[in-house]
């Protein structure tokens, strides 16, 4: 291959690296399941797709305003315990039930968000925590309709053409499906030419309005979008496991998503998946992480904020690159 081909290939795909990506992921998603159909380690991946559905909506929040949110699970509750509800006391249809749930996110995100974003920094992280902390009092105090402490159970998994999505190799495509839908629509965002605006608000908000963004709107659809995802994934959460416990959406998860968040890299769609996924794993290799899991989980981010700030996908990049380059200028002293 001459040099003028080489340059070409390299230029198709670096011109189309963005689908091509996307339908890597999804070739590795359909073979999966032919590599191993062990129940357990599709309940790892199943769950590890649930957590990057949220993840790159809050991912997407943080990485394009610079703000931290500390109470996505919030939504993510709203999204579960209104779908359980629906289909457990009133009989709706799962996938109805999961359409309303999201609005109902949606408005919520747009009732408390309007006043929350005029905060930001620390004061806004503490604000999203409060949310957190008020909405699992409610979860435990109205327990008539959400079971209080017991939980709610037996809520109904969703069904497609008659097939119920309840086998482990079922919700493994369907939820994967969903991960990929929602990275090539982030990759999109983050791409696009207001995409790049939303960029540049995360560094600096006066230099964005000069460059013609709208600030307080765009956080707003922001985060309204990361709550709308973050629903997504709390009514698919209810319908995958059949049972939800205001446990499952605490002020400890919200704070496991924005480590998750800073793990793969502010502003990374592929980062938040690479994120949910240690996150999720790291148990499976170590005792001590399940049982110390809020001080390991801390450690880790102090460890990646020290180590690699802009996360792990942008330092293997930066890792890559150094050694491609070094690797060059070996051939280059070489030659000479």
């Amino acid at each position: 291959m001459d040099g003028l081909t080489r340059s070409r290939w390299l230029h198709f795909f670096w011109s189309h690296r963005l689908g091509l990506g996307v339908l890597a992921a999804a070739g590795a998603v359909l073979l999966f399941p032919w590599y191993t159909d062990n129940p357990y380690t599709l309940g790892l991946t199943n769950r590890i797709a649930l957590m990057s559905v949220a993840v790159v909506g809050l991912n997407l929040f943080m990485g394009c305003t610079g703000q931290i949110s500390l109470g996505h699970a919030a939504f993510m509750a709203v999204g579960a315990y209104i779908s359980g509800i629906l289909t457990v006391h009133a009989g709706w249809s799962p996938w109805l039930a999961l359409v309303v749930a999201v609005a109902a996110a949606a408005g919520f995100s747009l009732a408390i968000g309007v006043p929350l974003l005029r905060l930001s920094g620390h004061a806004l992280a503490m604000a999203t925590l409060a949310c957190n902390v008020v909405v699992h009092h409610v979860l435990l105090q109205e327990d008539r309709w959400t079971g209080g402490p017991s939980g709610l159970a037996g809520i109904p998994p969703l069904t497609a053409a008659g097939w119920a999505v309840d086998d482990p190799v079922r919700l493994h495509f369907f939820l994967w499906f969903v991960v990929l839908v929602v990275m090539f629509g982030g990759l999109n965002l983050v791409r696009s030419l207001p995409g790049r605006g939303l960029m540049v608000l995360a560094a600096d908000e006066v230099c964005a309005a000069c460059l013609g963004v709208p600030v307080a709107r765009a956080k707003v659809v922001l985060w309204t979008l990361s709550a709308v995802l973050a629903a997504v994934a709390g009514s698919l959460f209810a319908h995958t496991y059949g049972f939800v416990s205001p446990d499952s959406f605490g002020i400890f998860v919200s704070t496991d998503l924005a480590i998750m968040v800073v793990l793969g890299g502010m502003g990374s769609v592929w980062g938040s998946v690479l994120g949910a996924a240690v996150i999720v794993l790291l148990p499976e290799f170590s005792e001590l992480a399940e049982a110390y899991k809020e001080f390991v989980h801390g450690g880790l981010l102090v460890a990646m904020l020290l180590v690699a700030p802009q996360g792990m996908i942008r330092g293997i990049r930066q890792a890559v690159a150094l050694a491609w380059w070094r690797a060059q200028q070996g051939r280059s002293d070489a030659a000479a």
